[in-house]
């Protein structure tokens, strides 16, 4: 009999920093059946496309960890730091598979995402392989009616915060520890992140 393999929900992103909608919405994924663990893989820099509010690859993936460190679903995960650049989603994909392959990985994206889906890298070859999970974003409907077999719109909580909004307060120097799991806002306030103009 063949063992069931670990549904394991990818959440992509530069995490710049992370923050409580990152968290909450993969605490509900978890919860409520949709997967079994997420990994959050830290988008690294993209050498073609020098972004100066950009924290360092390494700092953002230490806040990541420091924020998923204490809920056993959660994995904070460097995986594409190793992959050429720029990284797709499909090759990234593809060598999780073959790295994992006791793993059926589910690709998360916003219903923003969803609908520039056609113009990302061989986004037939991604539908194919693996299953994607689709959450609401604000001004963005998404047709449940014409998801491929693969794809699932779930009914998350909206929350909207963003790391820009985050970065924005962070500068302003305002007490915002309530967006931030409290190890990552310890640490960003431990090193001055987010505190010049630059990082804005």
């Amino acid at each position: 009999m063949e063992k069931t393999k670990i549904r394991t929900g990818i959440f992509g992103g530069s995490f710049n920093p992370i923050h409580i909608g990152h968290l909450a919405l993969a605490n509900f994924l978890c919860e409520f059946g949709e997967v079994d663990e997420i990994w959050f893989l830290v988008s690294p820099q993209n050498p073609f496309k020098q972004q100066q509010n950009l924290l360092d690859d390494n700092m953002r993936l230490r806040l990541v960890e420091a924020s998923v460190a204490d809920y056993p679903k959660f994995r904070a995960s460097d995986f594409e730091f190793n992959l050429p650049k720029p990284s797709y989603t499909v090759h990234t994909l593809e060598k999780l598979s073959e790295t994992y392959p006791e793993r059926d990985f589910y690709l998360i994206i916003g219903a923003d995402n969803w609908a520039a889906f056609d113009r990302w890298k061989s986004p037939e070859q991604i539908l194919a392989n693996h299953h994607l999970l689709v959450y609401p974003r604000k001004g963005y409907d998404i047709d449940k009616s014409s998801l491929p077999e693969r794809v699932k719109a779930v009914e998350t909580p909206l929350l909207e915060v963003s790391s820009t909004f985050i970065r924005q307060c962070l500068n302003e120097r305002k007490d915002i520890r309530y967006f931030l799991h409290p190890n990552a806002y310890r640490i960003i306030q431990e090193k001055g992140l987010y505190q010049s103009a630059e990082s804005l």
